[in-house]
Parts: C-alpha cells; sequence; structure tokens
C-alpha cells in the first residue's frame, strides 16, 4: 500500500491520506468542498460540489490519475432533493466512458458539507 497525498487538494481533516495505491488501484478518501485554505467554498450545493470534484482531480492528480481512471464514485449527500444540481456538475467533469457510481443521503457530513465524494481508479 502506498499513501498518496496531494498539494492540490485541503489538508485532510483527520488521521488519514488523500488516497492510497495498492495493486493497480486507486482509493480515494471522501473529499468534501474545502479551499486550499481549510474553508467551505459556499453554502451553495452546486459550488460545494465544483470544490470537492476539483479537489478529487487533485487527488487524483497526485497518483498520476485523471478523471477517465475513474471506475466507481461515491456520492454522499445531505439532501437528496440536491441530486439533480449535483448531477449537472457531476457531468462536467464525469464525460466519455462514465464510472459506477453510487449516492447515498446521510444524516450529516464533516464541517457540515452538504456533498461529499470518493473515489476508485484503475491504473490499467
Amino acid at each position: 500500500m502506498e499513501p498518496i497525498n496531494s498539494n492540490k487538494a485541503p489538508a485532510a481533516v483527520g488521521p488519514y491520506s488523500h488516497g492510497v495505491k495498492t495493486g493497480n488501484l486507486f482509493y480515494s478518501s471522501g473529499q468534501v468542498p474545502l479551499t486550499l485554505e481549510g474553508k467551505i467554498v459556499s453554502e451553495d450545493v452546486k459550488e460545494q460540489t465544483k470544490q470537492v470534484l476539483d479537489n478529487v482531480g487533485g487527488v487524483l492528480e497526485a497518483a498520476e490519475l485523471s478523471y477517465e481512471n475513474v471506475v466507481k464514485t461515491t456520492i454522499f449527500i445531505t439532501d437528496m432533493n440536491d441530486f439533480a444540481l449535483i448531477n449537472e456538475v457531476y457531468g462536467t467533469y464525469f464525460t466519455g466512458k462514465l464510472p459506477a457510481r453510487s449516492c447515498v443521503e446521510v444524516s450529516r457530513l464533516p464541517l457540515d458539507a452538504k456533498v461529499e465524494i470518493e473515489v476508485v481508479a484503475s491504473f490499467e
């Protein structure tokens, strides 16, 4: 297992790596809508989703991967009514061959974020 951390994503808010490489797979930790300065970007769910996906991109880049390598995403949201708005932003990052995906409504996320996304990517 090889821990991966990125200077293009906010520091972890706990004792964990941004992601890990094991074999041909990369597993990211969940990314929340924090700026590099450690502040929630906005209360707007679309802006939060964009920040989350930018953070995911920074972590992927540190692993020498891109969105095209992502095979599975898991999205955690605090309000299923935001599903369509999140999809609007998500669809601008994932085009072409789309990864598998799950989306789950949860009661609360770290730092009271509205959205958190984690990914699994392949080095193949």
